[in-house]
């Protein structure tokens, strides 16, 4: 016998996917922030999270030196975090594919076909600084870029993690 539609929404899990270019910086630094926010509201049962790069530049490789030590000043783990290409099957199975910028939300947009072309979002779009619309890739830059990637990736973390805690919300009372 199946699973009854509350038992079905007692466990779904919401699946967010950071996006970057290359996977090292700004994506890794998005979910190692959320990642602790999502532990710090004691949600991270019911949260998965991970990132990717819409190119294959690193596959494998660890955060950039410079991201790794912005984030620890943070208290942020990128540990576990592994670059990795963005694929179709990430669009469909992720509820949220958030990019760090215009020319990954338009890559992901692609990639994601007619069937999933407007899931992409960006992940600014949670942050409550309407004017700034792109996280800046820290690459080329200074370490102070990592920090502004922070500042700005904390803020929108905030946003995203009050959109999931009402979607989740709102599975709790349709299990009522």
């Amino acid at each position: 016998m199946g699973a009854s539609r509350s038992q079905e929404s007692a466990t779904k899990h919401v699946r967010v996917l950071f996006v970057c270019m290359g996977n090292i910086c700004r994506s890794p630094l998005a979910e190692g922030v959320f990642r602790h926010r999502v532990k710090e509201v004691g949600l991270a049962h019911l949260i998965q999270i991970d990132s990717a790069g819409t190119h294959g530049y690193h596959l494998g490789a660890r955060p950039d030196p410079r991201a790794q030590a912005a984030a620890a000043r943070r208290s942020y783990d990128l540990s576990g975090v592994r670059a990795r290409q963005v694929t179709r099957e990430d669009i469909e199975r992720f509820d949220y594919v958030l990019a760090m910028d215009r020319d990954n939300l338009a890559y992901l947009s692609e990639l994601g076909g007619s069937d999933h072309r407007d899931k992409p979002q960006l992940l600014l779009d949670f942050a409550s600084q309407a004017n700034v619309r792109d996280v800046p890739d820290p690459y080329y830059g200074t370490a102070d870029g990592f920090d502004l990637v922070l500042d700005l990736v904390e803020d929108a973390s905030r946003g995203l993690l009050s959109d999931i805690q009402r979607r989740l919300g709102a599975v709790e009372l349709e299990r009522r």
